[in-house]
């Protein structure tokens, strides 16, 4: 079950969340499949300007993505080649919908969940 939590810059998704979401969960449609559609949670964190700050200094070009996926996903043998197109797909949504200038201070991190420490509703997720 796909978890994405982004924070970004206010300013930048004012007015463009509602395409920001479709874009993020068509990136994640697009790499694990269409099943994954109805599962994909998505999170927007807009942060007020001077928020948000790389090399000890406030930045408005930054975004960090931090998407909880299952642990198995990490285990496939091609791990590598899932992990580093769901970055880039994340990525480009973000790009296409806010601009390309936000690509550089752009960061995709996946953290593993194992099933047994997953839960929807108070239970364990399927």
């Amino acid at each position: 079950m796909p978890h994405l939590t982004a924070h970004l810059p206010e300013d930048k998704l004012a007015g463009r969340e509602s395409e920001l979401i479709t874009a993020l969960t068509e990136a994640i449609v697009g790499v694990y499949g269409e099943w994954a559609r109805e599962l994909a949670s998505i999170h927007l964190s807009g942060v007020p300007a001077g928020r948000l700050a790389q090399g000890g200094r406030a930045v408005d070009t930054n975004i960090s993505l931090v998407m909880g996926v299952r642990a198995a996903a990490f285990d496939r043998p091609d791990a590598a080649e899932i992990t580093a197109s769901l970055a880039a797909a994340l990525t480009d949504a973000i790009t296409a919908v806010l601009g390309e200038d936000l690509r550089p201070g752009t960061t995709v991190e996946l953290v593993a969940s194992p099933q047994e420490r997953t839960f929807v509703a108070g239970v364990p997720a399927p």
